[in-house]
């Protein structure tokens, strides 16, 4: 695992509109070692606006991942993850579908459009704690992230 990458600070954006599940998910990151930085949407129409710094996001860091639920008001999760992969300016983004849903259909569909990872929401605190230590394992320890490579120079 990437130590030295595991100690910087990562962005990550929560799509959901359950503030238990934030919360639940912020106490986790707590747990984990790399002091995240977490950016909150409660729905799909705030997400976009903040992906794409509309008004009260104007200044919104872009995200090195984004955890998207899929059912929420005003726009759903699918609807957004249709959005962001089909905007050349977001696409590159990783979104992890992390949502209450089980069902083989909604898996299938999420990886059609183009998910990078989909997981059902754990139950307790301490499940939790184990996906953020996971997402932070994988997603910042051994996933390269396009925010964090650097291009060649031509």
């Amino acid at each position: 695992m990437k130590v030295e990458q595991l100690k910087k600070s990562m962005r990550i954006l929560s799509v959901d509109d359950s503030p238990e599940d934030v919360e639940f998910f912020r106490l986790a990151l707590a747990e984990c070692d790399g002091g995240h930085i977490l950016s909150v949407a409660r729905d799909g129409v705030e997400a976009m606006e903040f992906l794409r710094r509309i008004g009260r996001f104007s200044d919104a860091p872009r995200p090195d991942i984004i955890l998207l639920d899929l059912n929420m008001p005003r726009k759903d999760g699918r609807e957004v993850l249709v959005e962001i992969k089909g905007d050349p300016a977001l696409r590159s983004i990783p979104v992890i579908v992390l949502t209450s849903s089980n069902a083989p259909e909604d898996v299938l569909k999420m990886y059609a459009l183009q998910a990078n990872c989909y997981i059902a929401k754990p139950v307790d605190f301490n499940e939790f704690i184990s996906v953020a230590k996971a997402i932070e394992g994988f997603w910042f320890g051994i996933a390269s992230l396009p925010g964090t490579v650097s291009w060649p120079q031509r």
